[in-house]
């Protein structure tokens, strides 16, 4: 049972709450602006029902990098019915602890780094955003790039004479081409524009976003498999090289990847749940767009990417390429909008909204929410992501050392809402700076977070860095997650709350 302390009700309006007419932020006279604005107070209204959820998870999956990495586990040697039960059983734990994720803020209406400041202080909140924060910036710039291949593709379709444009060698500035950069531009000024008008504007693009690529995917498909011819197409993409027992270190190898991918939207759904008109829609969002949704995708991938070898004499696994082989104007430019709405919505979803909140929380009289939006999206320009990406070894090694600190994030605020307070929250003090208060800890930080975080991450870093650990590479976040999880229950055991 969770209990939430000394927060108004939902849609409160008693004396004592300072006035905001057309704001949803619960601002009480006591709580400190150098920890509050609007964007991070708590909401008075939650308004998003399961179908809102639902639509949040479909913008998450039905990306370019969703595609490529359904697709990539068909090609990893084992049978169709091996890799559907690896898709589900992963996607199923993700389902898991989103749910587990999602109550703290739902129940208080505040976003993920606002509730991070029960476990680690009110100040001390800043270093699990900043760093997830970080980790957005770098994903949102090579969502950004991805997006912008598909403008390209149509750009060069519709106007061939653009070639040479397209040439880095020919026309090019710090690794990108010109035409790449109009497109980059394009993309990321589009995305910004969604933003900028706010969260409703958000919510009402990924609620038709979402079912809209999934109608050009099922045409895509379906096409494909008239042009192909149903008794041509293998699912087995990688042919099956595993069988029996040795199969299940591969199938396990799939599942942590399925966890892993979805890591960063996991570790902050709370800055989505915390609209939830009660956790009981959001589980039930949970369920539809998480495994139903993400099965299905899957096999439309899979299906999809299979057809392309006897339709082009090539196994394709990038969509926009795929787009791009098809001989007809309205294919190629329905194909490219589709994949730069979906790319678009996970940008938002995952790696604009974050650093947003993430960023405003480290201070938040001077950075708003729209304000920390563009601090990442600016940033995700200086870091050249295409540089990044096409650097397999750099983007390895960059992310894959920021991504080592998200299991032991979530572990240590899971561990903090279940096992040591029972799912109790002060949302008041969650706004003091007031010596005194439940979580001001040490000069605001809690020891004993950053005890738990430091050697939790350690260890994932070590297995990505140090080659005789790199078979353990692939279950960095379960490695770092139960850590934080365990060193941070132990740390409390003899707390009373």
């Amino acid at each position: 049972m969770s209990t939430v302390v000394s927060q108004a009700p939902t849609g409160a309006s008693e004396a004592g709450i300072a006035p905001h007419a057309e704001s949803n932020a619960l601002i009480k006279p006591g709580y400190d602006p150098r920890l509050t604005n609007e964007d991070l107070a708590p909401l008075k209204k939650q308004t998003w029902g399961q179908y809102n959820i639902f639509a949040f998870w479909m913008s998450d999956v039905h990306s370019v990098g969703g595609y490529i990495t359904a697709g990539s586990l068909f090609a990893l040697g084992l049978s169709s019915w091996q890799v559907l039960v690896s898709l589900l059983v992963g996607i199923v734990i993700v389902q898991f602890f989103c749910n587990l994720v999602a109550k703290p803020s739902q129940v208080t209406g505040v976003p993920y780094p606002v509730v991070c400041r029960a476990p680690f202080g009110v100040l001390g909140a800043n270093i699990p955003a900043i760093i997830r924060g970080l980790i957005a910036v770098a994903w949102y710039g090579v969502q950004t790039y991805l997006a912008s291949a598909a403008f390209m593709v149509l750009a060069l379709h519709m106007a061939p004479g653009l070639a040479p444009y397209a040439d880095v060698a020919q026309y090019g500035f710090v690794g990108l081409s010109a035409l790449g950069w109009v497109a980059f531009m394009v993309m990321w000024v589009l995305q910004a524009f969604v933003f900028w008008h706010g969260m409703e504007a958000i919510r009402k693009f990924i609620d038709w976003a979402g079912p809209a690529v999934y109608v050009v995917m099922a045409v895509l498909c379906g096409w494909l498999v008239w042009k192909a011819g149903w008794s041509k197409i293998d699912l087995n993409l990688g042919g099956i090289k595993f069988q029996g027992w040795d199969a299940l270190p591969v199938m396990l190898s799939a599942i942590a990847l399925v966890v892993s991918y979805f890591s960063g939207p996991m570790l902050n759904f709370g800055d989505f749940s915390r609209y939830g008109k009660s956790f009981d829609a959001v589980k039930k969002g949970n369920f539809w767009g998480l495994p139903v949704n993400f099965v299905f995708f899957s096999l439309l991938t899979v299906i999809t990417t299979a057809a392309t070898l006897p339709v082009f004499g090539e196994l394709i696994t990038d969509p926009v390429h795929t787009v791009g082989k098809i001989d007809s104007t309205t294919a190629v430019v329905l194909g490219a909008l589709t994949f730069m709405i979906a790319t678009i919505g996970i940008n938002i979803v995952a790696n604009f909204v974050s650093p947003a909140f993430d960023f405003s929380n480290v201070a938040p009289q001077h950075i708003s929410w729209r304000t920390g939006g563009m601090i990442a999206a600016v940033g995700s320009v200086f870091l050249t992501p295409w540089n990044l990406y096409n650097s397999p070894e750099v983007i390895h090694y960059t992310l894959d050392v920021l991504g080592s600190f998200i299991g032991p994030l979530f572990g240590i605020l899971i561990a903090d809402y279940y096992f040591v307070r029972k799912q109790r929250i002060d949302v008041d003090a969650l706004y003091t700076m007031s010596p005194k208060g439940e979580y001001w800890y040490s000069g605001g930080y809690n020891p004993k977070a950053i005890q738990a975080l430091v050697p939790s991450a350690v260890v994932p870093i070590l297995c990505v860095m140090v080659p005789t650990l790199r078979g353990a590479a692939n279950y960095a976040w379960f490695i770092g997650m139960g850590l934080g999880l365990v060193l941070y229950v132990l740390l409390n055991r003899n707390n009373k709350t």
